[in-house]
């Protein structure tokens, strides 16, 4: 794992960040563990020391062992974490889970960080958006701009690219992390967002990780049968290992699944993006996929029962 750089290497990216974070003076930083955020709260406590603060939202879309690796990496590299609590999920607009479900979070999130950063007297509000998330599909964007949130990594023009090598240069361990979007993210839209939903699809994909899978999402689907586990995983052709399948079917049905089914297009981001659920109340259709890569297994146990 690579140690902690005190020193700030000679990047024209970097110094653009650097630049930009100087000219606010003091910084509240918008912090979530993430690659971009990390290296964010990075920088800016290198440029503004003690005017600078990294504050992580808690609540049940941010999964436990994120949340300690969060304000881990806090501590290593020297920068103060604080954590909220964010009110998101007392709100029934985000519950219901609508298309534009990030709004209402980043709402609740900026609603937190507003009042902290006035009383503090921190000059700006600051969160991790990057050039590469322009054209996504990201309604937290509105929000930020309805409390002048900054986005420093994108007016320095970095990319996911730029940020992750600016991390490595850093000696920051999330250069190679995966994109950990919130846990509410893994139902599909129109389906309510509750806890327990999320404490399920936290359980399955942390068992998936220590399996060794690097790129996951365990996507949570209802039906009137029970609920159904739709994995995605960046290689699908290691759960062809003798017994894998079968543990990891177990293992998912002991958190409640009644079917647990593999995803032949692997991992993908958004997936579940848009996908609405039918009003009779089946189970949501599986949003289109790319052509999925060929596979050199026959099938695997993926369900709790069989059906004729």
């Amino acid at each position: 794992m690579p140690e902690p750089s005190h020193h700030a290497p000679d990047d024209p990216r970097l110094a653009r960040l650097r630049a930009i974070l100087h000219g606010f003076g003091s910084c509240l930083v918008a912090y979530s563990g993430g690659v971009d955020s990390v290296l964010l709260a990075r920088v800016a406590h290198d440029v503004l020391g003690d005017r600078a603060l990294a504050v992580i939202a808690d609540s049940p879309s941010l999964p436990r062992r994120e949340l300690a690796e969060a304000v881990g990496l806090g501590q290593r590299f020297g920068f103060p974490v604080r954590i909220v609590r964010t009110a998101e999920f007392d709100n029934p607009a985000y519950l219901a889970n609508p298309v534009n479900r990030c709004y209402f979070c980043k709402h609740a999130l900026f609603a937190g960080l507003a009042p902290i950063a006035r009383n503090e007297g921190f000059a700006v509000v600051a969160y991790g958006e990057n050039a590469s998330d322009l054209g996504d599909h990201r309604p937290g964007a509105a929000a930020a701009s309805e409390f002048s949130v900054r986005a420093p990594l994108r007016e320095a023009g970095l990319s996911k690219d730029d940020i992750r090598a600016l991390s490595a240069l850093l000696g920051l361990p999330t250069a190679d992390k995966p994109q950990m979007a919130c846990l509410s993210s893994r139902i599909p839209t129109g389906e309510p967002v509750t806890p327990a939903k999320l404490r399920m699809v936290e359980q399955a994909e942390a068992f998936l990780r220590d399996a060794g899978f690097h790129d996951l999402r365990v996507r949570h689907h209802e039906s009137p049968s029970g609920a159904l586990a739709r994995i995605e995983v960046d290689d699908v052709s290691r759960l062809a290992e003798p017994g894998l399948a079968t543990r990891v079917a177990g293992h998912l049905r002991g958190l409640g699944y009644l079917h647990v089914t593999l995803d032949l297009a692997g991992y993908r981001r958004g997936s579940t993006n848009g996908v609405q659920p039918p009003r009779d109340g089946a189970p949501a259709p599986l949003a289109p996929s790319p052509e999925a890569a060929p596979i050199t297994f026959r099938a695997l146990s993926s369900a709790a029962g069989t059906s004729p």
